[in-house]
């Protein structure tokens, strides 16, 4: 029995509004990264669906850059610690760690021979350092500001030299090493929000919330001139990234563009329209190879397409927020994973490809709390906009009709044959026959959490906070209490019926699975132990036989029905957050989501 990572399907970068996002990009051309909440993001540009996560940070990481010999990654977080790690081995390996300030680091740069390091961004004391790769010790000083350093680059030509951009609105322009600060660039009116050196060394450009771009000299440091003239754009610009061959380079707006530049002339190319709302503003960008990215504050990642520059060659979409709930569905031959996160978002994946998109239409406002997928090919979703939505998959779009309001909020969903539809809502149950409430329990003695429907569709089992099952019986419809009642161990997380109806599994807080032997009268077969914190969600395998069940310890337990001690354990799952919920693509493929905006999926070898 064993299980492996089979595929992961990797978080958006987490964006903020106003804030620049860095993309690094590795040397051959192949990666890019980023970062979201603790993690760092590695993805195959030519596939993003292939995807690696790095999550060896304590605290919030802000940025990531691969070393010039593409061997290194150095990342660093809101606390001022950076890390250098390996990345020629699956386990990236830390090489060094350092803390060169208190404080959020905002860039990194490298010398061209991955000896150096500058960090900037916002110390206690300082707002910059330069220090040995390998030591630590420091290579001269990063000073001529007295704000916020945004922005950091070195010429990647000998004789090296150092630009900053700052909330001060000036740029710094160093020698070295080891690093003096030479002079203060001026001509922007706001902040520097990105300064980057073509890779030739020849020039370098900085980019500023006042819409400018100036170009400058690169070993002298002597303005040469700008882009664009007076303006290079309407918004404020977050990044610019130059061609391979530093004759052309783009820039990131806030006015909803990016624009493609021919540097010698000074003039732009091309100007990449990429939406009207304010989701599509653009806070990054990166040059790699034949690529040109953008992102959106949505967190959408754009492949811009030089050809047809109103609509990019391909959009990555997906979550930057923590995920709550997953769901499958098989159609036409072909496996679908729906995952529903913190902000109302619900994406779909092609669970073979990773191909993904979100649907079209306005949806859910707030957390979705719990979907599932009923027998007509609707996806049933309950969120903390007091809402029930019915999405039909075949058209994946939002209907503005199939949208059932509630009194109060629903927690959880069920389904069942018929069109009947069990909300489980903060101290009352409803249910829907299609689409419509056609019976509500209130005023309930116990505190409803989960629910579940017999697949026969003649029993709901209601987990409460008591610590018990309620049963009830669907009576036309009407839901009526049998009277009988079952015992966990303690206030009941989750519970689901196996997929033929045999069994009743119940997940609690006080880290027990407990199964009941439906035919028998809900006598208990077994009970299983092995969590170390209180399990959150389970999923029955197609086969019947076994089932998954995923905790506050980050921590999957596959199981087997027949003998409570055959058990596969995957720890850590997804490392940093515990899983957030459950969902099987066949007997051998799990799926798992989880706070860090991921969806993995793992072979299962029984």
């Amino acid at each position: 029995m064993s299980c492996e990572l089979k595929h992961v399907f990797a978080s958006l970068p987490q964006m903020e509004r106003g804030v620049a996002k860095v993309l690094g990009g590795d040397p051959k051309g192949n990666n890019f990264l980023y970062t979201n909440g603790k993690s760092v993001i590695i993805r195959n540009i030519e596939n993003p669906a292939i995807a690696d996560i790095y999550t060896e940070h304590p605290h919030q990481v802000t940025v990531a850059k691969y070393s010039p010999s593409g061997f290194y990654i150095a990342s660093a977080d809101v606390s001022g610690k950076i890390r250098i790690w390996d990345t020629t081995q699956k386990e990236h390996l830390l090489k060094y760690e350092y803390q060169p300030f208190s404080g959020i680091i905002k860039d990194i740069a490298w010398t061209e021979d991955s000896k150096r390091i500058a960090v900037v961004g916002e110390g206690r004391e300082k707002f910059g350092a330069v220090f040995l790769w390998d030591s630590g010790s420091s290579v001269g000083e990063i000073v001529g500001h007295f704000k916020v350093i945004n922005s950091v680059d070195i010429k990647q030509t000998r004789p090296y030299r150092l630009i900053t951009g700052s909330d001060d609105t000036t740029g710094a322009f160093l020698e070295g090493p080891p690093f003096k600060f030479k002079f203060t660039l001026t001509g922007h009116n706001r902040f520097v929000n990105c300064v980057r050196f073509s890779p030739d060394g020849n020039r370098f450009a900085t980019a500023s919330a006042d819409g400018q771009i100036l170009l400058y000299e690169g070993k002298t440091g002597e303005k040469i001139g700008s882009l664009g003239g007076e303006k290079a754009h309407d918004g404020g610009i977050y990044a610019v990234s130059w061609s391979p061959d530093s004759s052309q380079l783009i820039s990131a707006s806030g006015d909803k563009t990016v624009k493609l530049w021919d540097v010698g002339s000074g003039t732009a190319v091309t100007t990449f329209n990429m939406g009207t709302d304010v989701v599509d503003q653009q806070l990054g960008c990166l040059w790699q190879k034949d690529h040109l990215l953008s992102i959106s504050l949505s967190g959408n990642i754009n492949y811009l397409d030089k050809n047809n520059p109103d609509r990019p060659l391909r959009t990555i979409k997906g979550h930057s927020k923590s995920i709550h709930s997953v769901t499958v569905h098989k159609s036409e031959g072909k496996t679908c994973i729906y995952s529903g996160s913190h902000d109302g978002h619900i994406s779909y994946w092609d669970a073979d490809t990773g191909d993904n998109d979100n649907f079209l239409g306005k949806g859910h406002s707030n957390q979705v709390n719990k979907m599932v997928v009923d027998e007509v090919g609707q996806l049933v979703s309950c969120s903390m906009d007091d809402t029930v939505r019915f999405t039909n998959l075949s058209k994946n779009e939002y209907s503005a009709s199939d949208v059932v309001k509630m009194d109060v909020q629903p927690k959880y969903v069920a389904v069942a044959p018929g069109g009947l539809t069990l909300a489980v809502c903060i101290e009352q149950l409803v249910l829907l026959k299609d689409k419509k409430k056609v019976f509500t329990l209130d005023n309930l003695d116990y505190g409803p959490e989960v629910g579940a429907i017999h697949p026969g569709g003649s029993t709901v089992a209601v987990g409460g906070a008591d610590g018990k099952v309620h049963l009830y019986t669907i009576n036309g419809n009407t839901l009526k209490e049998e009277g009988q009642t079952l015992e966990a161990k303690g206030p009941i997380t989750d519970i689901a019926y196996s997929n033929d109806g045999a069994y009743l599994a119940v997940t609690d807080e006080r880290k027990v699975i407990t199964v009941f032997i439906v035919a028998d009268g809900y006598s208990v077969k077994n009970e299983h132990y092995g969590h170390h914190a209180k399990i959150m969600t389970i999923a029955w395998s197609p086969d019947n036989e076994h089932f998954a069940t995923g905790g506050m310890d980050m921590m999957v337990i596959i199981w087997t029905v027949a003998d409570a001690d055959k058990r596969i354990k995957i720890q850590d799952a997804h490392r940093l957050y515990h899983v957030s919920s459950l969902s099987w693509v066949d007997e051998h493929t799990l799926v798992t989501t989880s706070h860090d905006a991921s969806v993995k999926q793992w072979t299962v070898k029984f």
